[in-house]
């Protein structure tokens, strides 16, 4: 039998469903390549009991001849951002060591109804903040890939999703949750070699999320190839009454609507995205990328996006601030973490609680939220900065005029060693810059490995759509997948 641990989502699905091997088999195999993982340090907490269960169930139910749901008998990893009934949730942060939901996210519920199993929850950066997961406080994670220039450094998985990005291109899981707020899905895709992608806001429920900043913050799978996500999405996707921002609107068969015929298309190439001193391998993967999708039929055009070069500055304050709201809740008296001094009052709790629970990114990010929600930085800011970001969903509404989906780089460039950037903040938020456009204006936006660089590391494209667009840009994103061939892997030394 084939290493079961190299099938993806639909192979897993199809074979289950055909009887070529069990659900129980399946999640044996991973269970077992997550436990011999520890190095890359994923998982915050493996839950092999819970794939063996859900497996078993799926088992039965083909024994029975009833339906197994569209993720019948595949295991998954859950960004442990979402909430777990009965499984410790933290954000990867100390703050909420130890907390155990007594309910379940939507997101994760939707999973588990289309017959997924959870083989545990998976390590990011702290309340998702920032790009290389450095900022946990259960340690970094390790990407499975090493540069081929004969060193051993430890290279980033990419954040905030890295536990995820690791653990699906390490084969500890064929699929895995992720969420985007300014790049989190795309950006470790990019890094590790895998797909990803962000949908359109509002189109898988926040509810049961730990929020980092609600108006961006939505969640999207991360997947071996274009068609594993698709599946993903679908069973992701769907109006939740519980979200305020929920879209009330049908989930489309994004799987079965899979083309990369894109004859009759145009794809917009953002000149703003073209920026002096580019890496030249992300280049010319961005060149090779406009030819792939000329060969699958489509029409390249040049476009503006020229508020491009505030994006950045936007998101870094909008952001923030989100995050300083979100986050004033964990003061030590609900859930979580209770620092209390002797003496202490009060205050006191709310102080040595926040000190103690929140890393430093976290707290640069809610020092800087609130000094520009203050009285008087709130217009010369925050308000500024919401302007700014009506003008860049202003410039994606007039490109559409004109384009289907718009081709660009994921990220400027491969993935980095692990405390190479940890010390510049400003070098870290960087990595950014082609992510965070597309989160501000709440479009789908995906990441598809295109190839590798001149260090032997993955190098992502990027396929931005219009609103509700999943499927143009998973149609594109099949399109490069099909021309790219990426079929490398890391090579096992953990």
């Amino acid at each position: 039998m084939t290493d079961l641990t190299n099938l993806g989502v639909a192979a897993i699905r199809d074979g289950v469903a055909g009887g070529d091997f069990s659900a129980v088999e399946v999640a044996k195999a991973f269970n077992a390549n997550i436990a011999a993982a520890g190095a890359l340090n994923a998982f915050i907490v493996a839950t092999p009991e819970l794939a063996l269960k859900a497996a078993e169930v799926t088992d039965a139910k083909r024994a029975a001849g009833q339906p197994l749901g569209i993720l019948g008998g595949v295991p998954i990893g859950m960004k442990d951002l979402f909430a777990t009934k009965g499984v410790q949730t933290t954000a990867a942060s100390h703050i909420l060591e130890g907390f155990v939901p007594e309910y379940e996210s939507t997101v994760s519920q939707k999973l588990w109804d289309a017959g997924a199993g959870m083989l545990g929850k998976l390590n990011l950066d702290q309340f998702a903040m920032g790009s290389s997961n450095e900022t946990s406080y259960f340690g970094n994670v390790i990407s499975p890939w090493k540069r081929n220039d004969g060193g051993n450094a430890a290279m980033a998985p990419g954040g905030s999703s890295g536990g995820s990005s690791t653990a699906v291109a390490a084969r500890l899981a064929p699929a895995a949750t992720g969420t985007d707020t300014g790049g989190s899905i795309r950006q470790p895709a990019a890094f590790t070699g895998i797909s990803g992608i962000k949908p359109t806001y509002g189109r898988c429920s926040r509810w049961g999320i730990v929020a980092f900043a609600s108006s961006l913050d939505q969640a999207g799978p991360m997947a071996r190839d274009v068609r594993d996500c698709a599946i993903m999405l679908e069973a992701m996707a769907g109006f939740d009454p519980k979200d305020a921002t929920s879209l009330n609107m049908a989930v489309p068969e994004w799987e079965a609507g899979l083309s990369g015929d894109l004859r009759g298309k145009k794809v917009g190439i953002p000149r703003e995205y073209r920026m002096d001193g580019m890496d030249a391998d992300v280049s010319a993967s961005w060149d090779r990328g406009i030819e792939w999708l000329r060969d699958a039929g489509a029409e390249i055009v040049e476009i503006s996006l020229p508020h491009t070069k505030y994006a950045l500055p936007a998101y870094y304050i909008i952001a923030p601030a989100e995050a300083s709201s979100n986050l004033a809740r964990y003061d030590g008296v609900r859930y979580g973490l209770r620092d209390l001094p002797d003496g202490a009052g009060l205050q006191d709790m709310y102080a040595a609680t926040r000190a103690a629970g929140f890393g430093a990114e976290v707290k640069r990010r809610i020092l800087i939220g609130t000094y520009v929600l203050s009285a008087g930085f709130y217009d010369a800011y925050y308000t500024q900065a919401q302007k700014v970001r009506t003008l860049i969903s202003r410039d994606f509404k007039n490109a559409f005029t004109e384009v289907d989906v718009i081709l660009a780089p994921t990220a400027p460039t491969a993935a980095f060693g692990l405390g190479e950037k940890s010390d510049d903040p400003l070098a870290m938020y960087l990595n950014d810059v082609f992510a965070v456009p597309a989160s501000l204006a709440g479009l789908p936006a995906m990441s598809v490995p295109a190839g590798l660089n001149r260090e032997g590391l993955p190098l992502g494209l990027q396929i931005i759509g219009r609103e509700f667009d999943e499927q143009g840009v998973l149609n594109a994103g099949l399109a490069i997948e099909s021309r790219a061939k990426f079929s490398a892997k890391p090579e096992k030394w953990w």
